[in-house]
Protein backbone atom coordinates (compact mmCIF):
# COMPACT_ATOMS: atom_id res chain seq x y z
CA UNK A 1 0.00 0.00 0.00
CA UNK A 2 1.45 3.44 -0.94
CA UNK A 3 2.73 5.61 1.90
CA UNK A 4 0.33 8.56 1.21
CA UNK A 5 -2.70 6.24 1.55
CA UNK A 6 -1.39 4.92 4.90
CA UNK A 7 -0.92 8.47 6.20
CA UNK A 8 -4.42 9.44 5.10
CA UNK A 9 -5.93 6.45 6.92
CA UNK A 10 -3.98 7.28 10.09
CA UNK A 11 -5.19 10.88 9.93
CA UNK A 12 -8.80 9.74 9.63
CA UNK A 13 -8.41 7.47 12.66
CA UNK A 14 -6.91 10.34 14.67
CA UNK A 15 -9.76 12.67 13.75
CA UNK A 16 -12.33 9.99 14.67
CA UNK A 17 -10.67 9.39 18.05
CA UNK A 18 -10.63 13.11 18.84
CA UNK A 19 -14.27 13.39 17.86
CA UNK A 20 -15.20 10.58 20.24
CA UNK A 21 -13.22 12.25 23.04
CA UNK A 22 -14.97 15.57 22.43
CA UNK A 23 -18.40 13.95 22.52
CA UNK A 24 -17.52 12.18 25.77
CA UNK A 25 -16.46 15.48 27.35
CA UNK A 26 -19.72 17.11 26.27
CA UNK A 27 -21.73 14.29 27.87
CA UNK A 28 -19.71 14.66 31.08
CA UNK A 29 -20.49 18.37 31.20
CA UNK A 30 -24.19 17.68 30.72
CA UNK A 31 -24.18 15.11 33.51
CA UNK A 32 -22.40 17.54 35.83
CA UNK A 33 -25.03 20.19 35.09
CA UNK A 34 -27.84 17.79 35.99
CA UNK A 35 -26.07 16.83 39.22
CA UNK A 36 -26.13 20.43 40.43
CA UNK A 37 -29.73 21.08 39.40
CA UNK A 38 -32.63 21.55 41.82
CA UNK A 39 -33.17 18.66 44.29
CA UNK A 40 -35.34 17.96 47.35
CA UNK A 41 -32.36 18.25 49.71
CA UNK A 42 -32.25 22.01 49.07
CA UNK A 43 -35.63 22.56 50.79
CA UNK A 44 -36.13 22.79 54.57
CA UNK A 45 -39.22 23.57 56.67
CA UNK A 46 -39.87 24.72 60.26
CA UNK A 47 -42.71 25.71 62.62
CA UNK A 48 -42.20 29.19 64.09
CA UNK A 49 -44.03 31.91 65.98
CA UNK A 50 -44.70 35.46 64.81
CA UNK A 51 -45.94 37.12 67.96
CA UNK A 52 -48.81 35.01 69.32
CA UNK A 53 -49.53 33.39 65.94
CA UNK A 54 -47.91 30.32 64.46
CA UNK A 55 -46.45 30.04 60.95
CA UNK A 56 -44.84 27.33 58.78
CA UNK A 57 -41.73 28.44 56.87
CA UNK A 58 -40.06 26.74 53.89
CA UNK A 59 -36.56 27.75 52.71
CA UNK A 60 -35.12 26.99 49.24
CA UNK A 61 -31.32 27.20 48.78
CA UNK A 62 -31.26 26.12 45.11
CA UNK A 63 -28.68 28.44 43.44
CA UNK A 64 -30.07 27.73 39.96
CA UNK A 65 -33.36 29.45 40.90
CA UNK A 66 -35.62 26.78 39.39
CA UNK A 67 -39.27 27.76 40.15
CA UNK A 68 -40.85 25.34 42.62
CA UNK A 69 -44.39 25.00 43.97
CA UNK A 70 -44.54 24.23 47.72
CA UNK A 71 -47.74 22.82 49.24
CA UNK A 72 -48.30 22.36 53.00
CA UNK A 73 -50.71 19.71 54.38
CA UNK A 74 -51.82 19.38 58.02
CA UNK A 75 -52.22 15.77 59.20
CA UNK A 76 -55.25 15.44 61.48
CA UNK A 77 -56.52 12.07 62.80
CA UNK A 78 -55.43 10.11 59.76
CA UNK A 79 -56.63 12.74 57.25
CA UNK A 80 -54.85 15.61 55.51
CA UNK A 81 -56.01 19.21 55.17
CA UNK A 82 -54.27 21.53 52.71
CA UNK A 83 -52.99 24.66 54.43
CA UNK A 84 -51.81 26.48 51.29
CA UNK A 85 -49.57 26.47 48.23
CA UNK A 86 -46.92 29.00 47.12
CA UNK A 87 -44.23 29.33 44.44
CA UNK A 88 -40.60 29.96 45.37
CA UNK A 89 -37.37 30.58 43.44
CA UNK A 90 -34.33 29.53 45.43
CA UNK A 91 -31.01 31.32 45.80
CA UNK A 92 -27.58 30.51 47.16
CA UNK A 93 -28.34 32.58 50.28
CA UNK A 94 -31.76 30.92 50.68
CA UNK A 95 -35.28 32.14 49.84
CA UNK A 96 -37.95 31.67 52.56
CA UNK A 97 -41.72 31.63 52.13
CA UNK A 98 -44.23 31.75 55.03
CA UNK A 99 -47.58 29.99 55.48
CA UNK A 100 -49.88 31.56 58.08
CA UNK A 101 -51.00 28.63 60.23
CA UNK A 102 -51.99 29.04 63.89
CA UNK A 103 -50.71 25.56 64.63
CA UNK A 104 -51.43 23.50 67.71
CA UNK A 105 -48.72 21.74 69.73
CA UNK A 106 -47.48 18.32 68.59
CA UNK A 107 -49.05 18.61 65.11
CA UNK A 108 -47.41 17.10 62.02
CA UNK A 109 -47.32 18.80 58.60
CA UNK A 110 -46.37 17.27 55.25
CA UNK A 111 -44.48 19.56 52.84
CA UNK A 112 -44.59 18.68 49.11
CA UNK A 113 -42.26 20.27 46.53
CA UNK A 114 -42.85 20.24 42.75
CA UNK A 115 -40.08 21.66 40.53
CA UNK A 116 -40.41 20.17 37.05
CA UNK A 117 -38.55 18.26 35.74
CA UNK A 118 -36.26 17.84 38.75
CA UNK A 119 -38.31 17.43 41.94
CA UNK A 120 -41.71 15.90 42.76
CA UNK A 121 -41.27 14.78 46.35
CA UNK A 122 -41.96 15.52 50.04
CA UNK A 123 -39.47 17.11 52.44
CA UNK A 124 -38.19 14.20 54.50
CA UNK A 125 -39.86 14.05 57.91
CA UNK A 126 -42.08 17.06 57.27
CA UNK A 127 -42.58 19.37 60.28
CA UNK A 128 -43.76 18.56 63.82
CA UNK A 129 -44.71 21.57 65.95
CA UNK A 130 -43.29 22.15 69.48
CA UNK A 131 -44.99 21.00 72.69
CA UNK A 132 -46.11 24.55 73.53
CA UNK A 133 -48.33 26.78 71.42
CA UNK A 134 -47.35 30.32 70.49
CA UNK A 135 -48.20 32.70 73.34
CA UNK A 136 -48.36 29.89 75.91
CA UNK A 137 -52.14 29.27 75.95
CA UNK A 138 -53.43 26.30 77.91
CA UNK A 139 -50.09 24.57 77.76
CA UNK A 140 -48.33 27.16 79.95
CA UNK A 141 -47.94 26.15 83.60
CA UNK A 142 -48.98 28.70 86.25
CA UNK A 143 -46.38 29.50 88.95
CA UNK A 144 -46.85 27.97 92.40
CA UNK A 145 -47.85 30.67 94.97
CA UNK A 146 -45.41 31.27 97.82
CA UNK A 147 -46.97 30.64 101.30
CA UNK A 148 -47.26 33.76 103.52
CA UNK A 149 -45.65 33.33 106.99
CA UNK A 150 -48.19 33.45 109.88
CA UNK A 151 -47.20 35.67 112.87
CA UNK A 152 -46.93 33.74 116.17
CA UNK A 153 -49.08 34.77 119.14
CA UNK A 154 -47.39 36.27 122.21
CA UNK A 155 -47.43 33.90 125.19
CA UNK A 156 -46.84 36.59 127.81
CA UNK A 157 -49.71 38.01 129.96
CA UNK A 158 -50.38 41.76 130.47
CA UNK A 159 -49.15 41.52 134.12
CA UNK A 160 -45.86 40.08 133.06
CA UNK A 161 -45.51 42.75 130.40
CA UNK A 162 -45.99 45.48 133.07
CA UNK A 163 -43.51 43.95 135.54
CA UNK A 164 -40.87 43.06 133.06
CA UNK A 165 -39.33 45.60 130.78
CA UNK A 166 -39.59 44.38 127.26
CA UNK A 167 -36.34 43.55 125.67
CA UNK A 168 -36.01 44.26 121.99
CA UNK A 169 -36.15 41.12 119.96
CA UNK A 170 -34.16 41.26 116.74
CA UNK A 171 -36.42 40.60 113.82
CA UNK A 172 -35.28 37.79 111.59
CA UNK A 173 -35.23 38.73 107.95
CA UNK A 174 -38.00 37.11 106.01
CA UNK A 175 -37.16 35.96 102.53
CA UNK A 176 -39.26 37.76 100.02
CA UNK A 177 -41.10 35.63 97.50
CA UNK A 178 -39.15 37.27 94.70
CA UNK A 179 -35.82 36.18 96.30
CA UNK A 180 -36.81 32.63 97.23
CA UNK A 181 -38.36 31.53 94.03
CA UNK A 182 -36.78 31.99 90.66
CA UNK A 183 -39.17 31.15 87.84
CA UNK A 184 -37.68 28.62 85.58
CA UNK A 185 -37.58 29.47 81.88
CA UNK A 186 -39.71 27.35 79.63
CA UNK A 187 -37.24 26.05 77.08
CA UNK A 188 -39.98 24.41 75.05
CA UNK A 189 -41.61 27.82 74.38
CA UNK A 190 -38.72 28.79 72.08
CA UNK A 191 -39.36 28.18 68.37
CA UNK A 192 -37.46 25.38 66.77
CA UNK A 193 -34.76 26.72 64.47
CA UNK A 194 -35.17 26.35 60.73
CA UNK A 195 -32.65 23.88 59.29
CA UNK A 196 -32.17 25.95 56.30
CA UNK A 197 -31.27 29.05 58.42
CA UNK A 198 -28.23 27.59 60.12
CA UNK A 199 -26.85 25.02 57.82
CA UNK A 200 -27.43 25.68 54.18
CA UNK A 201 -26.83 22.89 51.79
CA UNK A 202 -23.86 23.31 49.51
CA UNK A 203 -25.05 23.44 45.94
CA UNK A 204 -22.00 23.41 43.77
CA UNK A 205 -20.15 26.55 44.82
CA UNK A 206 -16.98 24.40 45.22
CA UNK A 207 -17.73 22.10 42.26
CA UNK A 208 -15.33 21.19 39.39
CA UNK A 209 -17.70 22.30 36.65
CA UNK A 210 -15.30 25.03 35.46
CA UNK A 211 -12.44 22.51 35.12
CA UNK A 212 -14.63 20.12 33.12
CA UNK A 213 -15.78 22.91 30.79
CA UNK A 214 -12.14 23.98 30.23
CA UNK A 215 -11.06 20.42 29.34
CA UNK A 216 -13.98 20.08 26.92
CA UNK A 217 -13.07 23.37 25.22
CA UNK A 218 -9.45 22.23 24.78
CA UNK A 219 -10.60 18.94 23.28
CA UNK A 220 -12.88 20.76 20.82
CA UNK A 221 -10.00 23.02 19.69
CA UNK A 222 -7.61 20.07 19.32
CA UNK A 223 -10.26 18.11 17.38
CA UNK A 224 -10.84 21.02 15.00
CA UNK A 225 -7.09 21.38 14.42
CA UNK A 226 -6.75 17.66 13.70
CA UNK A 227 -9.61 17.80 11.19
CA UNK A 228 -8.03 20.79 9.46
CA UNK A 229 -4.61 19.06 9.41
CA UNK A 230 -6.13 15.86 7.99
CA UNK A 231 -8.00 17.71 5.22
CA UNK A 232 -4.93 19.71 4.32
CA UNK A 233 -2.76 16.60 4.12
CA UNK A 234 -5.36 14.86 1.99
CA UNK A 235 -5.45 17.83 -0.40
CA UNK A 236 -1.65 17.85 -0.59
CA UNK A 237 -1.55 14.11 -1.32
CA UNK A 238 -4.23 14.39 -4.02
CA UNK A 239 -2.35 17.26 -5.69
CA UNK A 240 0.85 15.23 -5.59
Amino acid sequence: MPLPILRSAASRRSVRALGVATATAALAIGAAGNAFACNIGEFTAAAKCEGDKGVITVTDVDPSGVPATVTVYRQDNGTEVEVGSQEVKGSREGTTITFAEDWKPKTTYRIHVLAKPYVDDDIKGGVTTPDTACGGGEEEESPTPTPTPTPSESSSTPAEEESESPSPVPSSPTASPSDSTVPAGDASNAPSPAAGDSNLAETGANSNTGLIVGIAAVLVVVGGGAVFFGLRRRGANSNG
